[in-house]
């Protein structure tokens, strides 16, 4: 754990805060003044419960109930029982890392002071939170409306001491993980099992996942795409600074002067300056800024709708302390996080798209030059034959993951809520992807290094060198068959982990959105 206590100003969260604690635990706390705004609109609830108006989710039913009146001696009741009913999720656990962002962004929801919930339920979410407390949450269940009903029940379900929770990686006995940590459950009053399960924070946890995973890729493959260059004895200047300002497209001229610097000294590219009969490279070298632009364009597009989703109120009935009004609204339809996940799903998939042809195109003698399929005595050995394979395999299935979840619906609760996001969805598909993506730059990755090692003993740029030199401490020249899926696992490690790009960080500073 970061032991570093991160304050939360509601409405003011950076993206630099939501990676830092997706990367890693470190303990929460709210800024004390928010605490008046979260006072007012919970007395705001005792007025309306006091005065008998019948007001949604306060004192009725939910959905297609919500001409229910309910008395005031059921409230909690009906409350919990909301809950208890809505807590029908399915699938595997929500990761770790994806939790704590759920978590956080509801806190920091709920604490802008339109919810209606009391200070003492933040205050146990902020306890439980830094306990180490993490709710069981299956991934699936939500269409992305009317909020993420059902994940975030599972959420409230741990505060309620109820069902199970993770505790350092292992499941145990929510109510005795909370007594463990001196937690009372919470006994959740008017409006407040509401206020917890509308909203969107799981389907904007799961595409904030997918983001920051994004962004490692564009990375990682700005980097492997620059050795590809170096390995098939590819022209840098395409990435000639003339031809990227004439366009003027930000990200592709940001991504060109990434290439210039990476091969920057590069004696393999000083060996073939001159009467070198080629006069254009394939497209997946020579257009490298223009593919990789556009998608850290579109990666930035979608962060600055979730940066600001991050910041919302996306709950039902809200709750306004002037007027002393609770209205009813449509803040929890995750249309925009949809979107987000969709253009998303676009960068990943292209992404590993352009890097699976440039393995197809370094396994090919006929265009690379190199042996035929990066490895000696071809024939009596297949090298990288079956890499590419799976690669190309990956990159296949990405494309139907990338098919636009948002443009799907299907309506819900008696036809109540009759039009739905599917940002759910659309999010969580995201971290299969880049899995998917990462994968293949694994093995552009190992296929470029490769190349590289075969023109020996010229040598790459300095920064590529330490590229290729982290590979190398991992994985060995493939210099005759060998067992390839862990070579490739410890490759694609390097690329999901983000460690293959922490070696040229200072490439990407102010890249992304802050």
């Amino acid at each position: 754990m970061n032991t570093s206590t991160f304050t939360i100003e509601p409405g003011q969260m950076r993206l630099a805060d939501l990676r830092a604690v997706w990367a890693a635990a470190r303990p929460l706390k709210l800024v004390d003044t928010a605490y008046a705004a979260i006072n007012a609109s919970s007395a705001t609830i005792d007025k309306i419960v006091a005065k008998g108006d019948a007001a949604y989710g306060i004192n009725t039913g939910f959905g297609k109930l919500a001409k229910t009146r309910i008395p005031d001696e059921q409230l909690e009741l009906l409350q919990r029982n909301l809950i208890l009913s809505h807590s029908v999720g399915s699938g595997e656990l929500i990761s770790d890392e994806v939790v704590r962002l759920i978590l956080l962004m509801k806190i920091a929801s709920l604490a802008r002071g339109v919810s209606g919930i009391r200070a003492s339920v933040i205050d146990a979410m902020i306890a439980m939170y830094n306990a180490g407390i993490m709710p069981t949450i299956p991934v699936k269940g939500s269409v992305g409306a009317s909020g993420d009903l059902a994940p975030l029940s599972h959420m409230t379900l741990a505060l309620l001491g109820e069902g199970d929770v993770r505790v350092n990686g292992k499941l145990v006995n929510a109510k005795e993980a909370l007594a463990a940590a001196g937690i009372a459950p919470v006994v959740l009053a008017a409006k407040e099992g509401l206020a917890l399960i509308n909203g969107t924070q799981v389907s904007t946890a799961l595409a904030l996942n997918g983001l920051f995973l994004a962004e490692r890729l564009l990375e990682a493959a700005t980097i492997t795409g620059a050795l590809s260059v170096d390995a098939a004895k590819g022209s840098d200047a395409p990435f000639d600074p003339r031809i990227h300002t004439s366009r003027g497209q930000p990200g592709q001229i940001a991504t060109a002067q990434i290439y210039r610097n990476l091969l920057s000294g590069s004696e393999i590219r000083q060996s073939h300056l001159v009467n070198d009969e080629r006069v254009q490279d394939p497209y997946c070298l020579r257009c490298q800024p223009q593919v990789m632009g556009a998608c850290l364009d579109i990666i930035n597009n979608a962060a600055r709708t979730l940066l600001i989703e991050a910041n919302a109120v996306t709950d039902n009935p809200l709750v306004f302390v002037e007027t002393g009004e609770v209205i009813s609204g449509g803040n929890f339809h995750a249309e925009p996080v949809a979107f987000a996940a969709d253009t998303l799903a676009l960068a990943i998939a292209e992404i590993g798209s352009i890097s699976e042809r440039r393995i197809a195109l370094l396994i090919d003698a006929s265009i690379s030059g190199l042996p035929p399929f990066l490895v000696p005595s071809s024939g009596l050995n297949s090298g990288f034959m079956i890499a590419h394979v799976t690669a190309a395999a990956l990159a296949s299935e990405n494309k139907s993951h990338a098919h636009p979840s948002s443009v799907d619906t299907i309506p819900t609760s008696a036809n109540q809520e009759d039009h739905v996001s599917m940002a759910t969805y659309g999010a969580r598909r995201l971290h299969e992807m880049a899995h998917n993506t990462a994968t293949i730059v694994g093995i552009e990755l190992l296929a470029a290094a490769q190349g590289v090692d075969f023109h020996a003993p010229l040598q790459t740029s300095a920064m590529l060198k330490q590229v290729q030199q982290l590979l190398r401490d991992k994985v060995t020249f493939y210099d005759k068959d060998r067992y390839f899926a862990p070579d490739i696992e410890a490759a694609k490690k390097l690329v999901i982990d983000g460690q293959l790009s922490a070696q040229c960080q200072q490439l990407y500073q102010g890249l992304y959105l802050a």
